[in-house]
C-alpha cells in the first residue's frame, strides 16, 4: 500500500465518519511505523518502510551500473552507454571542470554520489513506493556530514592546518579593518552553513515535491467521489498531479546534480587554496 493510498484511506474514513471537508496529508507519512527494531552498542535503530525504499533504490542502482559494464564493448549498447555517459557528466563536467587537474581521484566519490541521491530521488514517483527517502532531513544530513569531513580533510591534508583555517577565516583582499566582522561570517560559513544549507536544499525540494503530488493526487480522488458538482474540478487537479509529476522530474535530477556538482565546488577551494 502506498504512500498516498494510506492518505486516501485517511481522507475516505474521514467522509465515511461524518466529517466535512478535504483532509489534507500530514507529515505523518514520514514517520512510518517501525518494521523492525533493534539496538546495537546502546544504539536505537528501526528499519521503517522509508528505509526499505532506500535499500531498493541503492541496490537498483548499483545493479544497472554493474550491468552497464559488465561486458564493456567498444561500439557501447544502449545500457553501456547510459552507464558511460551518467558516469562522463560527474567526471569531466565536475571532477575535471570544477576541481581541475587535481580532481579526477575524486570522481569515484562524486559519482556514486550523484547516483545514490538521484536513485533515491527517483523514488518519489515510482509506483508502490512514492517518497524519496531524501525528504527524510537525516538522509541528506549525513550525505552533507560525509561531503563536510572529506572537503575538511582535503584542505588540511593539501595545504596544511595553519594555511588552510588562515584562508578559511581571512578572505584575500579584505581590510584588516572589516575582518572583525568577516571572519565569524567566513568560519561560520565554511564550517556550518555549508553542510546546513546543501542538506537542506535537497531535503526541501524532495519534502515540497511529495506533499504537493500528495495533495493534488487525493485532491482528483476526493473531488471524483465527494458526490455532488465538485467532480467537474476532478480533472483539474488530476491534471495538475500528471504536471507536478514532469516537473518532479527535472527536480529529482537537479536536486542530484546540484548537490554533487556544490560538493565538488567545495573540494576544489579544498585543493588549491583561495589567492
Amino acid at each position: 500500500m502506498t504512500s498516498s493510498a494510506f492518505a486516501l484511506a485517511d481522507v475516505l474514513a474521514a467522509e465515511g465518519g461524518g466529517d466535512s471537508g478535504f483532509q489534507s496529508p500530514t507529515i505523518a507519512e514520514f514517520y512510518p511505523e517501525p518494521l523492525a527494531s533493534f539496538s546495537l552498542l546502546g544504539i536505537d535503530f528501526e528499519i521503517t518502510r522509508i528505509t526499505i525504499i532506500m535499500w531498493i533504490a541503492t541496490a537498483a542502482i548499483i545493479a544497472l551500473l554493474v550491468a552497464a559494464v559488465r561486458k564493456p564493448q567498444i561500439v557501447p549498447g544502449k545500457l553501456q552507454y547510459l552507464g558511460e555517459s551518467g558516469y562522463s557528466v560527474v567526471r569531466d563536467g565536475m571532477a575535471r571542470d570544477v576541481i581541475g587537474p587535481k580532481g579526477l581521484p575524486f570522481a569515484p566519490f562524486l559519482g556514486a554520489l550523484f547516483f545514490f541521491i538521484l536513485a533515491n530521488n527517483a523514488m518519489s514517483i515510482i509506483p508502490f513506493a512514492q517518497i524519496s527517502p531524501n525528504s527524510k532531513f537525516a538522509i541528506p544530513l549525513v550525505l552533507a556530514v560525509i561531503t563536510w569531513i572529506l572537503y575538511n580533510y582535503v584542505g588540511i591534508r593539501e595545504q596544511g592546518v595553519g594555511r588552510y583555517f588562515k584562508d578559511a577565516a581571512i578572505p584575500p583582499g579584505v581590510p584588516a579593518a572589516a575582518l572583525i566582522l568577516v571572519t565569524p561570517i567566513e568560519l561560520l560559513q565554511v564550517f556550518l552553513i555549508r553542510p546546513f544549507t546543501l542538506a537542506v536544499r535537497l531535503f526541501a525540494n524532495m519534502f515540497a515535491g511529495h506533499m504537493l503530488l500528495v495533495v493534488f493526487s487525493l485532491g482528483a480522488t476526493y473531488l471524483l467521489f465527494v458526490g455532488n458538482f465538485s467532480v467537474i474540478f476532478a480533472p483539474f487537479s488530476f491534471l495538475m498531479a500528471v504536471i507536478m509529476t514532469f516537473f518532479e522530474i527535472l527536480v529529482i535530477v537537479l536536486q542530484a546534480y546540484v548537490f554533487t556538482v556544490l560538493t565538488a565546488t567545495y573540494l576544489a577551494g579544498s585543493v588549491e587554496p583561495a589567492h
